[in-house]
């Protein structure tokens, strides 16, 4: 019988050796107390007597997750047991199984090996110690995740759900949106908060010193390395490394990045030593990073090792009401921080915030709101008190002065210089802009566009 103590564990999947080691290996805890299922069928149709506890923590062998697992069961299971985190253990790694089912609410992915028992055995000490706190609700990180768009909603869903392990997150979005912020979140929410967080943006380092930055370098190993110099990979030990604009990292060291993630070793630069590493990657890009695979810019097999957990974060201007909500959290936060009085934002002006494109999505508003907070003269914010800067032309002419173009209309103002820019090919605009080129045949078509001189 279930003590007070035990931390009971159902253990699904056929009878097998591996299993049969596996429940060997966790009884070797006394606190534990394993329940054997051959199937989440079985599982399911197990009805506790009134008053047993249910599961501490679920563990099902890939056998059943590959082959004989429905997508319904797994939601029953998870619809029956949602406190209980769920281990999935499988016989090879499959980074897109990996991340559709820690998007249905698994806890962790295990490749089975020689040292799968151990992991798990980890694993689920882990999830016995106290969770860390997440970010205050006021911080600046918060701030950017703020909104209730059902995009947003689910970005910071699956940001709780990386945080519970250390799978690799691709962030993916235009210049502007938050991609650090996620970053920072899911380390903020891990296990591994009180470890360092390193950012590495890869456009803003010289090619010849990336190198260097991500994997270090030993005294002498090149001209002006007078001592040595740990990279980026040794800093963020224990932690999470952030690596930022992932598509601008050229083919060679794309290889070398590939062989350090595979072997979870770095060389530093003019030495000879692996040294090991564990830290959580996020990378990102504002680039289709699939595209540039097709493109040869890309390596395919890096592609897929950096996959992991794919969170891509919505433009701005599809978050409708959201805009609204994170111009004043940032009015209030610079203005708390300033000592300057809170000030709302007029009818016009919040009129004026939901009509613009920002096409420097967040960033460009916290700019935005930033700015017009020191220039304003009033009690509240006014729409000429904001600066917009409309980068792109409007495609019926500039606005009247005083006013501001509406979101159709800087929409298709980017789809026309689209089409300019690609000399009126419509399928190359549309890959550019991820519409469905029937959307600008059909704008072509009213008029609302128009194909550039040299092409027709």
């Amino acid at each position: 019988m279930p003590t007070p103590s035990s931390y009971i564990i159902w253990l699904i999947g056929p009878d097998s050796y591996y299993v049969t080691r596996l429940c060997h290996r966790l009884c070797l805890n006394p606190d534990y107390q394993v329940r054997r299922f051959t199937s989440v069928a079985a599982a399911l149709a197990a009805r506790p007597s009134p008053g047993s506890p249910l599961p501490n923590a679920l563990v099902l062998d890939s056998d059943d997750a590959a082959q004989q697992l429905p997508q319904r069961l797994l939601a029953k299971l998870r619809e029956r047991l949602p406190e209980a985190p769920l281990f999935v253990l499988a016989d090879q790694a499959n980074a897109t199984l990996e991340a559709q089912l820690l998007s249905q609410g698994i806890t962790a992915y295990l490749v089975k090996d020689a040292g799968s028992p151990e992991r798990l055995w980890q694993a689920l000490a882990k999830t016995r110690e106290p969770q860390p706190t997440p970010p205050p609700a006021d911080s600046p990180a918060s701030h950017l995740l703020l909104g209730e768009h059902p995009t947003i909603l689910r970005v910071r869903e699956l940001i709780t759900k990386a945080a519970r392990t250390s799978i690799t997150v691709s962030v993916s979005g235009e210049t502007g949106t938050g991609k650090e912020v996620v970053a920072q979140a899911i380390h903020a929410q891990s296990s591994r908060v009180g470890k360092p967080f390193v950012a590495l943006n890869m456009a803003a380092i010289p090619r010849e010193l990336l190198e260097s930055e991500l994997f270090g370098h030993e005294k002498g190993a090149f001209t002006g390395a007078a001592s040595r110099r740990t990279g980026r990979f040794e800093e963020a030990s224990g932690g999470t490394l952030f690596l930022d604009e992932i598509a601008d990292l050229e083919l060679t060291l794309q290889a070398k990045l590939l062989r350090v993630l595979q072997e979870r070793t770095i060389t530093r630069v003019g030495g000879r030593d692996a040294i090991p590493f564990d830290v959580r990657l996020v990378v990102a890009t504002h680039r289709d990073l699939a595209a540039e695979v097709r493109a040869g810019r890309f390596r395919e097999d890096l592609y897929y090792r950096l996959l992991g957990l794919p969170i891509e974060l919505p433009p701005l201007r599809s978050r409708g009401q959201d805009v609204l909500l994170l111009a004043t959290a940032f009015e209030r936060a610079f203005s708390q921080q300033n000592g300057l009085p809170s000030r709302p934002f007029s009818k016009e002006a919040r009129q004026a915030l939901l009509n613009y494109a920002f096409p420097g999505n967040v960033r460009e508003l916290k700019a935005v709101v930033e700015l017009a907070t020191v220039l304003a003269e009033g009690a509240q914010l006014e729409a000429a008190d904001l600066p917009f800067r409309n980068l792109a032309p409007v495609a019926d002419g500039p606005a009247p002065k005083g006013q501001h173009p509406s979101l159709r209309e800087q929409t298709l103002a980017i789809m026309q210089q689209s089409l300019n820019d690609m000399q009126g090919d419509v399928v190359a605009a549309a890959g550019r802009l991820r519409v469905g080129r029937s959307t600008l045949y059909r704008l072509i078509q009213s008029g609302e566009l128009r194909l550039p001189t040299s092409a027709t």
